[in-house]
């Protein structure tokens, strides 16, 4: 295995740690984040979920699918 496909496998192969909060890791924190949004989300049992933007700004998810031919 190259050292670049070992990296990919390393990075790919993470997972949600409660240290991801405190990190400076650019990594690490959008796990915190996305970990933090699939949780609010679950919490709310909302349909219609927003990502929550830096500046404050919500985001609406776009809940489109595809089109068969």
């Amino acid at each position: 295995m190259s050292k670049d496909n070992q990296k990919s496998n390393e990075i790919a192969g993470r997972y949600y740690q409660v240290e991801d909060y405190k990190s400076n890791d650019e990594l690490a924190s959008g796990l915190a984040m996305t970990h933090e949004q699939v949780s609010d989300s679950y919490m709310e049992g909302e349909i219609k979920s927003v990502i929550d933007d830096v500046n404050g700004k919500d985001i609406e998810v776009p809940r489109v699918g595809y089109e068969e031919e």
